[in-house]
């Protein structure tokens, strides 16, 4: 087994693990006026019935995160036996179905939890005699949130560089250049020298950069939540939550952008194998899913987590804010008297779209565009 493999195997088989993991602690990452995509009062979080529901859910969650990745290492130990095109369409198969599976489980799970605080909330009486909101007033400087879209102006360098150093190892490139290997290291599809050469790395670097760019940008023009009970903390501890998020991605997309670039041309020459430089990537993908992790567990979601440190104790204040009503199957966010496009996602990590904006409509089909473009440009080279 060479290092390639284990490392790809270690890669694969960390995306159901994490995957399904965090799934089953996303209950306790949520705001704290928050349950199953449930609004209610902060202080009814620790509510006996709540826990319980939430325990129950992360324990369910969490054995078949168990079972499906003893799963996939099941089938990751028939593969490297084999190491067979079948056997490698059926391992990816495996892994897609170990990878969706708790996702889709998850939100039925998420659905039925959500009609059993939406009945607590009903039989305690837990609604907003009135809706209360709150503005943050104060200088950009002294309110937190994401780092400068200027940052992003380093993917140029890399564009520029990416292709100097293609220009200058073009001549040294042989006719058929590796472009694809298997989980044992083989080549397992080639392109002919030509313009595909330039055209690729280029075409990658600047596709990563307009996701990396837009989730960067989207972070930033977000509605910012706030607590009405705790105003200033909420807000803080949620711009700080940006702030990580938006390091995360400017880092991640440029340290993944010229390590694709750079190293295929490197590839091409063979200075460096295709194989370590799927390697490197490999473990640059492991880096990134550790940071995203790391910021979802010690921020929380919306920065919930900070919050909770910055509050102290929990102290039972009244609901003073239910937009329930706005929320499709407690994720899908429809609200045309809400000017904002992004907001924060009601149960998960990250953000969502305002479905009710037509700009909500026209990134959602510009995205899918962009995509479906890049990987119709990809195929046409290869």
């Amino acid at each position: 087994m060479t290092l390639y493999t284990i490392i790809m195997f270690a890669m694969l088989f960390a995306v159901v693990p994490v995957t399904g993991g965090l799934l089953a602690v996303t209950p306790w990452l949520m705001r704290r006026n928050e349950c199953f995509a449930v609004t209610v009062p902060a202080g009814k979080q620790n509510d006996p019935r709540l826990v319980a529901i939430k325990r129950d859910y992360s324990k369910k969650m969490g054995v078949l995160t168990a079972v499906l990745s003893v799963l996939v290492a099941a089938f990751f130990a028939y593969y490297l036996g084999g190491t067979s095109e079948a056997g490698e369409g059926l391992l990816v198969a495996v892994i897609t179905l170990g990878t969706l599976l708790p996702i889709i489980v998850g939100f039925a799970l998420m659905l039925s939890n959500r009609r059993k605080v939406q009945a607590i909330k009903v039989q305690d009486g837990w609604f907003a005699e009135r809706q209360q909101v709150t503005a943050i007033v104060a200088e950009e400087e002294d309110v937190p949130g994401a780092i400068s879209l200027a940052w992003n102006l380093l993917y140029l360098p890399i564009l520029v560089g990416t292709f100097a150093l293609t220009l200058i190892f073009y001549p040294q490139m042989p006719d058929l250049i590796p472009m694809k290997v298997n989980f044992a290291g083989e080549v397992t599809s080639t392109m002919p020298k030509g313009p595909g050469v330039f055209a690729f790395p280029i075409l990658f670097v600047a596709f990563m950069a307009a996701c990396m760019v837009f989730s960067h940008w989207s972070i930033g023009r977000s509605k910012r939540p706030t607590d009405p009970s705790a105003p200033a903390t909420s807000a803080l501890a949620y711009g700080m939550f940006a702030r990580a998020n938006s390091v995360m991605i400017v880092a991640s997309g440029l340290l993944l952008s010229a390590v694709v670039g750079v190293g295929f041309v490197l590839s091409a020459v063979g200075v460096i194998s295709l194989e370590a430089m799927g390697a490197l990537v490999a473990v640059l993908a492991i880096l990134m899913v550790v940071a995203a992790l790391a910021i979802s567990l010690v921020y929380g979601q919306a920065g919930s987590k900070l919050h909770a440190r910055m509050q102290g104790a929990e102290f039972d204040a009244p609901l003073l804010f239910d937009d329930d009503e706005h929320w499709i199957l407690g994720i899908i966010y429809f609200n045309r008297d809400d000017a904002s496009v992004f907001l924060p996602e009601r149960f998960g990590i990250g953000w969502t779209l305002n479905m009710a904006r037509p700009a909500a409509w026209g990134i959602v089909i510009g995205g899918a565009l962009l995509t479906i473009g890049f990987i119709v440009a990809t195929f046409a080279l290869m």
